[in-house]
């Protein structure tokens, strides 16, 4: 009897309450926070209380697809652009193979000219994936294997092949060798190490390729072992820690500069880019020098 009396009397403060518009004092508020069983004893329902700001449930957190390669925004034009930059890569990769077979069959020329388009596509790739806006760690994980195969391995292939006949065939493999593993400690050093957007940290890999390459391609008029001394010293100028200037840094100087190797190419193309390389080279130990003593 005495439960159902205080139901009775606490439904009847809910009436007068709500006839009133008394709301949370007295025994009026004891009957605001009826039970659930009260509510139905009495048959009307109290009024939600407020949502205090602090206290409300925060939204979930949207989760992405954590088997996405491209990050961000999963539209069908961002995965189209996403799949160009990589078609870019595996095409540097794959004229890195075929340099391989071409140098393999003898062709030397022609394979040295697949390792300038490598260069190429190895500067497109990473262009198109800024400007399209689909930059990702996938993408600069596939650069890097690309980089090995088409600058680590290839073109120390095609610089043994054409030097097989012109100096000792054991000191051929140790140089080209040599390229090999520099370029594989270039590149893991690259991944894991700050990134200066001034300066490399020793000659990047596209660099050496391509000065390689084009030695090859223009058949520059050099003894064998001198050479096979530059290809060794191209090697270890990739694992320096000589400041090597970017091409968006180059690109800065004075316009009168650039006339220079443009004349010296209409005169004598081999002798020009053999001191073009050998400035490119020198210019690492100077900048070394000059900010050790500032």
């Amino acid at each position: 009897m005495r439960r159902g009396g205080t139901l009775a009397r606490q439904a009847l403060l809910v009436r007068v309450g709500r006839r009133n518009g008394e709301l949370g004092r007295g025994e009026f508020g004891r009957a605001a926070t009826a039970t659930r069983a009260e509510v139905i004893y009495t048959g009307h329902e109290l009024a939600p209380r407020p949502v205090v700001p602090h206290l409300a449930t925060p939204p979930s957190p949207v989760v992405e697809d954590s088997t996405s390669l491209l990050p961000g925004a999963q539209t069908t034009a961002r995965k189209l652009r996403f799949a160009l930059v990589n078609a870019c890569t595996l095409a540097s990769l794959g004229l890195g193979l075929l340099a391989i077979f071409l140098a393999m069959a003898g062709d030397i020329r022609p394979a040295a000219a697949c390792l300038v388009a490598c260069v190429a596509f190895d500067g497109l790739d990473g262009a198109l994936a800024r400007k399209l806006g689909v930059s990702s760690p996938f993408g600069a994980q596939m650069d890097s294997l690309a980089d090995m195969c088409s600058f680590g391995l290839a073109a120390p292939v095609v610089v043994y092949a054409s030097l097989a006949h012109t100096v000792p065939t054991p000191a051929a493999a140790i140089a080209c060798v040599l390229v090999a593993g520099c370029a594989a400690v270039r590149l893991a050093r690259f991944n894991v190490s700050p990134k200066d957007g001034k300066f490399f940290c020793g000659v990047p890999t596209t660099m050496a390729a391509a000065v390689l390459a084009v030695t090859v391609l223009i058949d520059l008029p050099v003894p064998g072992l001198a050479l096979l001394g530059g290809v060794a010293l191209l090697a270890f100028a990739m694992v320096s820690s000589f400041p090597y200037a970017k091409l968006a840094r180059l690109l800065r100087l004075p316009p009168w500069l650039f006339l220079l190797p443009v004349v010296g190419a209409l005169v004598d193309p081999r002798l020009t880019f053999a001191v073009i390389v050998i400035a490119y080279l020198l210019s690492g130990p100077v900048l070394w020098a000059r900010a050790r003593r500032a």
